[in-house]
């Protein structure tokens, strides 16, 4: 990969998007992020992954030259490799964490938003500036903006293009947590390192639990739940927790994420 790395220590991965100036997602980069996704899905010796654009911008949106002679029927057709490379960073089965320092626009917010946790540097400034070129979101603004922060305040943000500082975006739950910029990548990777020893298959079935259940109704979210529930006392995991719980208490048990 060429725009895209994956570099992996003590179990957490950092999925290191690197396009120089302003990290623009190309249609060569989203393919680029598929592949890390996988890589991220497949490789035991990830146990969460660090999404992160660098020190100085995360990503400040999708790669407006490379669209701008694109007519319908064109983006009919490339249309998917917009969407698709954001749905594969959401569905890494394992925690993922964005650091998320400076531009995080357009298709960049969108990245970040396909993590499950943000983890802001003061300095960080989102938004979903599409109308302003005439276009709108189309990498999973409208509905994970819609999810994150309710219908009203996604409309102000993606009808006006307007820009979201650190501190707003704090305050509206479209990140987690602030910290000054040069503490947010170290900060995102602690975060990650909790799970590095944890139940790794009782985090997959939790995220999918809760990711599933966003896109259903609560009685379709409560049966997900009770199939997973069930299928995680098949782990190894499991009968080590339960095992190591009845015999030394809370928080003492040994696991292989098996």
């Amino acid at each position: 990969m060429e725009f895209v790395s994956l570099d992996v220590a003590d179990g957490v991965a950092t999925l290191r998007l690197d396009r120089p100036k302003m990290n623009a997602i190309s249609f060569q980069v989203q393919a680029e992020l598929r592949e890390a996704a996988a890589e991220a899905t497949e490789r035991d010796d990830v146990r969460a992954v660090v999404l992160w654009g660098g020190e100085r911008v995360f990503a400040a949106g999708n790669d407006v030259k490379e669209m701008a002679d694109l007519d319908y029927s064109e983006m009919v057709r490339l249309s998917a490799s917009v969407s698709s490379a954001t749905t594969a960073i959401a569905r890494i089965p394992k925690p993922v964490v964005a650091a998320v320092n400076g531009y995080a626009l357009g298709g960049g917010c969108e990245l970040a938003m396909a993590a499950d946790v943000r983890i802001a540097a003061d300095n960080a400034v989102f938004g979903q500036p599409e109308v302003l070129l005439g276009i709108i979101p189309g990498a999973g603004g409208t509905q994970r903006l819609t999810r994150l922060v309710g219908p009203s305040k996604a409309k102000d943000i993606i009808f006006s293009g307007r820009f979201v500082k650190a501190d707003e975006a704090l305050s509206i739950g479209l990140v987690d947590r602030v910290v000054p910029a040069d503490q947010a990548y170290a900060e995102a990777v602690a975060w990650a390192g909790q799970f590095s020893t944890a139940a790794a298959m009782a985090l997959r079935a939790a995220k999918e639990c809760i990711d599933s259940g966003l896109e259903t109704d609560l009685a379709t979210g409560l049966e997900i739940e009770r199939q997973q529930f069930a299928g995680v006392f098949a782990t190894a995991d499991a009968r080590a927790g339960m095992a190591s719980f009845v015999e030394n208490g809370p928080g003492k048990a040994t696991f292989e994420g098996r």
